[in-house]
């Protein structure tokens, strides 16, 4: 039974190394396709005037420029939709607070007192700690702000 399970994970790591290796060896591939695609067009802007030099490097350039816009929108996008999905979570998280203060409020005022009792002493263990956040200093007027919001 050892002996095969050894087996089998060896034959996992050949398997993953081999698709890593195939991988990687698609990423040069596509890496020389565009470095040769980049060579033509350096050989081709040097037979240009060089008025018609700039133009094209500025039209490389205002390409470049959009592709990197478009990613940069989708990528807010997706921070805005995970923005949304946390602030539900965070309205969801609230009413349960409030229906758990709300119960609490109900409880008889002797399982309260007990309950006070068990808080201090929860208290008293955690009192080392300075804190539950880890933030740069940098960021503390954006914490400041997102926790008054």
């Amino acid at each position: 039974p050892f002996p095969r399970l050894l087996e089998a994970q060896l034959q996992d790591q050949r398997r993953e190394h081999e698709e890593e290796v195939e991988a990687l060896k698609k990423q040069v591939d596509a890496m020389k396709e565009e470095l040769e695609k980049q060579q033509q067009a350096f050989l081709q802007t040097l037979q240009l005037s060089p008025e018609a030099q700039v133009e094209f490097g500025l039209q490389q350039e205002i390409t470049r420029l959009t592709n990197e816009n478009l990613d940069l929108k989708e990528l807010l996008e997706k921070l805005e939709k995970n923005e949304r999905k946390l602030k539900k979570q965070l309205k969801i998280y609230m009413k349960k607070v409030q229906d758990f203060e709300a119960s609490q409020a109900t409880v008889p005022a002797e399982g309260r007192r007990h309950e006070r009792n068990i808080q201090v002493a929860v208290q008293r263990k955690e009192k080392d700690f300075q804190g539950m956040l880890e933030y740069y200093k940098e960021d503390e007027p954006l914490l400041i702000r997102n926790l008054i919001t």
